[in-house]
């Protein structure tokens, strides 16, 4: 009656994820991500990741921590051994009436054995505490690894997507040479004045000033993704944006699941687990332990007759030790241990939530990505077309230079904007993938 059993508490999760009401259990977490992520180059970045990344090396080390205390709350409900070997020299006075005094010594080698009788179940639930601890330290590595090959993955998208805006800039420079060249065709013509020229000069630096910005975030991209991958600095082997296969399937199976495939759920619930399990131990304080030793060991004045049968000596006792006044640390033990439960709770739920919200928005964010991909198709041919069309009409001087140039800015920008809706929707499907806890196994 001293010691409760820990249960779940008992968090609703109907309606975790906002808009979902699908009861089908199918869930991308559980699909190993050498079986999600498609890209071979992706997956041996992911690989060389998990072979070398810091973090993920420092969360190992954790758990060998952990595992020390646990193995120590084992031995715990053991009998402690201990030896000693002691010498004692003295000297004593002969008589008060004469000088003198004679040299006693005194050769002791003991063996000392205590064991306490685990009644309340203190060692019990320390012991409990500190596999919950181990537990916790555990899912701490796999949310780590979670984060880490969706961090990866995402770098990876992110250059992609810039080299694939490199590209699309690179060519509109070219265009607009294209475009001033015409312009002063024209202006030979007398169809334009000399505005038409500075200004579509003007429109071409404007784009190709965005080059080196474009550059520098590649470059800061692939300096980011080199040390998730454990290396200095440097270029980063990656395929197309164009040439990518698409993933389809994103089932988010039930809230439920997350209990058992989010990394970072289970370790919120393995924290409250420990703290409850440490309350435990906090009421065991309240009652008295009962405790036995023991002990035998040799006695004598001499080495040569320590070992003899009659210098043996051999006690055992049993002691119960009742707290009665403690100055308030029994009472404070409890009220601490109490605090930290209820804190981990709520810190338990709070996670949960978040879990879902996260769910929540990658859904939300890829739908939206599908959504536009539609209109955005369409926005661009018509854009291009009326390009052309502007163009085929200041030559024939039916159009303003300004047409021209608006209808070429739209382009890029729409060109652009097309590039950022592909990578909204990978990195839509990675960040899914992670919040339900993917990526770990």
């Amino acid at each position: 009656m001293i010691s409760k059993p820990y249960q779940r508490p008992q968090i609703p999760l109907q309606g975790l994820y906002r808009n979902q009401t699908s009861s089908d259990t199918t869930n991308i977490a559980a699909v190993h991500w050498k079986d999600f992520f498609a890209d071979t180059i992706l997956q041996n970045l992911i690989a060389e990741a998990i072979e070398q990344n810091p973090d993920l090396k420092i969360a190992t080390a954790r758990i060998q921590e952990a595992d020390a205390y646990f193995q120590q709350s084992r031995m715990a409900l053991l009998p402690s051994l201990s030896a000693d070997a002691a010498v004692q020299n003295g000297k004593t006075p002969v008589s008060k009436s004469t000088v003198g005094s004679t040299s006693n010594k005194l050769y002791e080698l003991t063996l000392n054995a205590s064991w306490e009788a685990d009644i309340w179940g203190k060692l019990k639930n320390s012991k409990s505490a500190q596999t919950a601890a181990l537990m916790q330290s555990e899912a701490y590595l796999k949310a780590v690894k979670t984060d880490l090959v969706a961090a990866v993955a995402n770098y990876y998208y992110q250059l992609m997507a810039l080299d694939q805006q490199l590209k699309i800039t690179e060519e509109s420079v070219h265009n607009w040479i294209a475009t001033v060249n015409t312009m002063k065709a024209l202006k030979e013509a007398d169809v334009v004045t000399g505005a038409a020229i500075v200004q579509s000069e003007a429109s071409r630096y404007a784009v190709e000033v965005t080059i080196p910005d474009i550059k520098q975030s590649i470059q800061q991209t692939e300096n980011a993704l080199s040390i998730l991958l454990g290396r200095v600095p440097g270029a980063i082997n990656r395929d197309s944006l164009v040439d990518l296969r698409p993933i389809n399937y994103v089932q988010t199976g039930v809230p439920a699941q997350l209990l058992a495939n989010r990394p970072d759920v289970q370790e919120a619930e393995q924290n409250l687990r420990y703290y409850f399990e440490v309350t435990n131990v906090a009421r065991t304080y309240f009652y008295p332990s009962f405790t036995i030793t023991a002990s035998k060991g040799w006695s004598a004045s001499s080495l040569s007759s320590l070992l003899n049968p009659a210098s043996v000596l051999e006690n055992i006792a049993g002691g119960l030790t009742q707290p009665i006044f403690n100055n308030g640390l029994n009472k404070a033990r409890l009220k601490v241990a109490q605090g930290q439960q209820q804190e981990a709770f709520y810190n338990f739920q709070k996670i949960l939530l978040m879990a879902g919200e996260e769910v929540s928005n990658s859904l939300f964010n890829y739908q939206s990505a599908l959504e536009k991909t539609n209109s955005r198709d369409s926005q661009i041919v018509n854009l291009q077309k009326a390009v052309d069309y502007t163009q085929q009409l200041l030559r024939n001087g039916f159009a303003n230079y300004t047409e021209v140039l608006t209808a070429e800015q739209n382009l890029l920008s729409a060109e652009l904007g097309q590039v950022n809706d592909q990578l909204q929707k990978w990195q839509a499907v990675v960040n899914l993938y992670r919040s339900l806890g993917g990526g770990w196994r």
